[in-house]
């Protein structure tokens, strides 16, 4: 089997709800503070509990682009082991930036340091799975195919280099979002 193929098996997209995934770890795109708030934020710290809010008061908060590893609280019940807040960057530019290649800019750089920070995190800590929701493109503004790119691109860079996690959902807040992805992963079998 090859990588591409190999690729295709350890990645899932699906659209829902994310407290809703039975995985080892979910990926929260969380504020600086870790303190909870809208989108995806607020439905993970809904799920997980007071608890968890409590615990991210003592850890002084997160910068964008790194990663902090938190236990699940409440979602342990789902099988969930691990909650992975990441805090992807705010898109302040005018445009979809079409024609600046993906990586040059630092929005770029900070969104994939998200993907791979969250996936090191996981894979230390033995996650066999992982879900990720569609960081930045909420609230953060962040253009949808290009966050996609840079997020799968990451994603298979990991897989490619490690036994762990043995497969990384993207859980999308739509049905059109998720055939973004599908058509991403479609046209890397090349």
């Amino acid at each position: 089997m090859g990588m591409a193929a190999d690729f295709q098996h350890r990645v899932e997209v699906v659209t829902g709800d994310i407290t809703q995934l039975s995985v080892d770890a979910i990926v929260n795109a969380a504020n600086t503070s870790l303190l909870g708030g809208g989108g995806v934020d607020g439905a993970i710290h809904r799920a997980a509990g007071p608890r968890l809010r409590e615990h991210n008061a003592t850890l002084g908060g997160c910068p964008t682009g790194a990663a902090k590893l938190t236990p699940s609280f409440n979602l342990a019940d789902r099988g969930v082991r691990y909650i992975i807040h990441t805090v992807g960057p705010v898109w302040n530019r005018p445009d979809d930036a079409d024609g600046i290649k993906l990586g040059e800019l630092h929005e770029d750089i900070l969104l994939a340091s998200c993907y791979a920070r969250s996936l090191d995190l996981a894979t230390q800590h033995g996650c066999r799975s992982v879900a990720f929701p569609a960081i930045s493109t909420g609230v953060y503004r962040f253009p949808k195919p290009r966050a996609a790119r840079i997020a799968l691109g990451h994603v298979r860079g990991h897989l490619t280099g490690h036994e762990l996690p043995e497969k990384v959902v993207f859980c999308c807040f739509s049905d059109a979002d998720a055939e973004l992805y599908r058509q991403i992963i479609t046209s890397h079998r090349r």
